[in-house]
């Protein structure tokens, strides 16, 4: 019998997947293509919420997005703990898709697939992580809203 390395290992598996999934829309992308970029400027700068989900645990947070963070907020899944690139980043009329790998300062690597909806104001995007090669994703999601076009005084900026 063959176990699932969540299974296997459950405090591996929220430990890998959970600060990466969970810790939020601490986006760090590369440069876009300039299609992407016109793309990307569909969604507004602001006070924004949002919310990731993975592994039942659920994460809400708010900051404040200034217009030349904008795509570096919207370009893709990166925080703190782990550096993401996405290699494969389909953005346009409404829709967007994200596939890559994230890797942790130990090392650690994971595959990484998001896909959903935007506008102007939210967006959501739903996929999941993989910890070993040829074994399912674990799922996850991330909504988030634009509370207002100007951030309060005491806002923390992304």
């Amino acid at each position: 019998m063959i176990l699932s390395p969540i299974r296997r290992a459950p405090g591996k598996a929220a430990a890998i997947a959970a600060p990466l999934l969970v810790g939020g829309l601490m986006l760090a992308a590369p440069a876009m293509a300039p299609a992407q970029t016109a793309a990307q400027a569909e969604v507004l700068p602001g006070y924004w919420e949002y919310t990731t989900s993975a592994l039942g645990q659920r994460d809400t947070e708010q900051k404040c997005v200034r217009p030349s963070e904008i795509n570096r907020f919207f370009g893709g899944l990166s925080t703190k703990r782990w550096r993401c690139t996405y290699p494969t980043r389909v953005v346009g009329d409404g829709n967007a898709r994200f596939e890559g790998t994230c890797q942790d300062h130990k090392g650690r690597r994971v595959n990484v697939r998001l896909n959903g909806t935007y506008e102007a104001t939210s967006f959501r995007f739903s996929g999941g992580a993989q910890l070993l090669r040829g074994t399912p994703y674990i799922p996850a999601s991330i909504t988030a809203r634009r509370i207002s076009a100007q951030c309060p005084a005491n806002a923390e900026y992304f």
